[in-house]
């Protein structure tokens, strides 16, 4: 187990798919960079799906670390288009009521949690501090295993982590949640 920054990706284009980062996505990246260079990062991970690679590539170029993808970091659900965006957003709000509820075929709640969960226990210390690109569903769902709903900041479970926001885990214990302050 180790230190890690589990860090949401930047805002990303409002599109069906693998969508990119917006222009906003981009800077918000940039300025978490400088932040995780400061906090002496050794380490970077990154989900495969675009958003969280183009973080990750604003990071890396800050940090000059290099990039390792692993997709134990990907989201529990990806809206691909086959289904309208509300049908979409409807299976997510069930599956977010109801964590064993298991989407399409896709991964529980709880589930996801697990998948994170197991790759940051299975971290060698000695890439501490790590840092995590990866995405506020699977990110909740690890907090979500790590803690009860009443201790996470009020209406994170609803609303979800904002883009570029920073949770970071000591040895499996949340020290801090969905910070932001480094964007400002």
């Amino acid at each position: 187990m180790t230190f890690v920054y589990l860090i949401q990706h930047g805002d990303k284009e409002r599109l069906p798919g693998d969508p990119g980062l917006t222009v906003t996505g981009r800077h918000q990246a940039a300025l978490t960079g400088r932040w995780l260079r400061n906090a002496g990062l050794r380490a970077l991970y990154s989900s495969p799906l675009r958003r969280a690679r183009e973080t990750a590539d604003l990071i890396a170029a800050v940090t000059g670390l290099p990039i390792q993808l692993d997709a134990r970091l990907r989201e529990r659900m990806n809206w691909d288009g086959s289904c309208s965006n509300a049908e979409f957003l409807a299976e997510w709000a069930r599956a977010t009521r109801d964590r064993d509820f298991v989407p399409y075929g896709r991964e529980s709640s709880r589930q996801a949690g697990d998948r994170l969960h197991a790759f940051v226990a299975a971290l060698p210390a000695r890439l501490a501090p790590a840092g995590l690109v990866t995405h506020g569903g699977v990110t909740t769902d690890l907090l979500r295993n790590l803690c009860t709903d009443q201790e996470l900041p009020a209406g994170l479970v609803e609303d979800g982590i904002p883009p570029c926001a920073v949770t970071t885990i000591d040895d499996l214990n949340v020290v801090s949640i969905a910070v932001t302050g480094h964007l400002a």
